[in-house]
């Protein structure tokens, strides 16, 4: 009998690169780069995490929202892994929230080295007010999308899947741009798919850069 063996992870030998708080000092636009957003108690930084097969990489904390930087991981010298800042949870000042909602507007309207998002959403309750803004800034912009369900384990397979079969169809109708699938970081179901997906996006195949 043979055993099926999961493919390298081309993602694992991301290290941190920087944290910035203004567009001013992100790094030179160019290589390319696929960015992380979402809720800021929907698991990103987790996601991030068992993407790259670091559980280090990025910052997980117990309080909501405490992703208020914008941070850099390198793959390679010309491509990244972004982690954006949590949004729509947050117990920080209003002044902060629209702070952060001009960046990541500005950020998605000008970065062209970004090749696509991955928009974590807790398959619990997904398709949120802020969700629907990420995903028409980047339909508007004409950025490709990609949507984890994560923490799809607190649901039965059953569930799971019908609620990835509603946010498929809403999808379909509404931001055609955008993909789902479900994700969870505590069992690593959807892992292998996230990161063939986010490869490909960086131009990567089999683990190698083109």
């Amino acid at each position: 009998m043979s055993i099926t063996r999961e493919p390298p992870n081309p993602f694992r030998q991301a290290t941190f690169l920087l944290s910035v708080n203004h567009l001013r000092q992100l790094p030179p636009d160019s290589g390319l780069e696929v960015a992380f957003a979402g809720r800021s108690n929907a698991g990103k930084s987790s996601a991030l995490n068992l993407i790259t097969d670091n559980s280090a990489l990025a910052r997980v904390s117990k309080t909501p929202g405490r992703t208020q930087m914008i941070n850099y991981f390198a793959v390679d010298e010309a491509l990244r892994l972004v982690d954006l800042p949590g949004y729509g949870y947050a117990k920080v000042p209003e002044e902060v929230k629209r702070h952060w909602q001009q960046i990541l507007e500005q950020y998605l309207r000008t970065r062209a080295s970004l090749q696509g998002l991955v928009i974590v959403m807790d398959c619990r309750h997904p398709l949120k007010e802020y969700d629907r803004q990420m995903l028409e800034w980047c339909r508007h912009r004409g950025i490709k999308v990609h949507v984890l369900l994560t923490k799809s384990d607190k649901l039965s397979r059953g569930a799971a899947g019908n609620t990835l079969q509603e946010v498929r169809a809403i999808l379909k109708n509404e931001f055609p741009h955008a993909t789902a699938q479900l994700f969870s970081s505590l069992n690593g179901t959807g892992a292998v798919e996230a990161r063939q997906l986010i490869a490909t996006w960086l131009g990567m195949e089999s683990g190698e850069q083109k």
